[in-house]
């Protein structure tokens, strides 16, 4: 095992990592917010992606996002509120209301997608582009094997 790097110590890798996250996010959203967008939230990036396609139950979307099925359905009352999703009625069981993203909700999904990509030519346009992308393969290479996950917003509220 290699030896510590006084310089470098443990606890700083994680917040680094986190704080180059939350500059993405930060400008995402910033961005968002000029391309028309200004309601959108990081947790309701986890939230849409979460609802998926078919769209979902509340219950369904506290289990997938790691929340209580209240704070699920006070996320989505808020979403609904600005128009990112809706709740309709499950034609297969008249019984449930399901949650959908709206075109709105898919348009915010789309922009962010875009965003994201003018954002990592950013970064690459500064560290350079091998960097960017030896970063993203060693951050791979670290992370599990099912490092994309759905349930960040319950993880971090633990």
């Amino acid at each position: 095992m290699a030896s510590a790097d006084p310089g470098r110590p443990g606890f700083a890798l994680p917040l680094l990592l986190l704080a180059g996250f939350r500059t993405l996010i930060d400008d995402l959203h910033t961005e968002l917010a000029r391309e028309g967008h200004p309601e959108l939230r990081p947790l309701h990036g986890f939230v849409l992606q979460a609802v998926g396609a078919d769209g979902t139950t509340a219950t369904e979307l506290g289990q997938r996002l790691g929340i209580s099925k209240q704070a699920a359905g006070k996320t989505v009352d808020r979403l609904v509120a600005v128009g990112y999703l809706e709740r309709v009625d499950d034609p297969s069981d008249a019984r449930r209301r399901l949650v959908r993203v709206t075109p709105r909700g898919a348009d915010g999904l789309r922009r962010s997608a875009e965003i994201f990509d003018r954002l990592r030519a950013q970064w690459a346009d500064t560290l350079g582009p091998k960097r960017v992308s030896a970063m993203e393969d060693d951050l791979r290479a670290m992370a599990s094997a099912n490092w994309f996950r759905l349930d960040v917003p319950g993880w971090f509220g633990g």
